[in-house]
């Protein structure tokens, strides 16, 4: 059990980090090179779509299968394992800190400006939350490779 859980951390968080790698080399740079009044609404349907039912399992999945394979105790994992995987775990719940108290604020407060002016909306919005987002991604990554370790060790 200890081994599938292991292995459901390392697929759900690679799934993860895959697409705030994705978003942070294509998407927010394909972005980048819209009018003001592109941008904005472009963003605020992007930010409509994401969350729902496959991206919301996978959000979830990325603290549930490390904190359950730690959970289950296995007779044959080294202190290193455990490490590694509290390690990725510590990540994707810094990453979700993030994401919650940084990205999301951010996403409510475009969803909030339509109607506003959509040069200051980008100015409010886009570098604050590329700032964010890069150290979300940075945080998802590590994490994946910690629980990739783990696996290995």
């Amino acid at each position: 059990m200890a081994t599938l859980l292991l292995a459901l951390a390392v697929v759900s968080t690679g799934l993860y980090a895959g697409f705030m790698l994705i978003f942070q080399t294509a998407i927010m740079p394909a972005l980048a090179r819209l009018s003001d009044e592109q941008f904005a609404p472009a963003m605020r349907r992007i930010n409509e779509e994401v969350p729902r039912a496959v991206f919301l399992v996978v959000f979830l999945a990325i603290i549930a299968f490390p904190a359950a394979a730690l959970a289950v105790p296995i007779d044959g994992r080294s202190g290193t394992q455990k490490w590694l995987i509290l390690a990725g775990l510590v990540c994707a719940v810094l990453n979700h800190l993030v994401t919650i108290a940084g990205n999301i604020p951010l996403n409510n407060a475009l969803a909030a400006s339509e109607g506003s002016p959509d040069s200051e909306v980008r100015a409010a919005f886009e570098a604050k939350w590329n700032r964010l987002h890069i150290v979300r991604t940075v945080l998802i990554l590590a994490s994946f490779v910690l629980l990739v370790w783990a696996s290995l060790v």
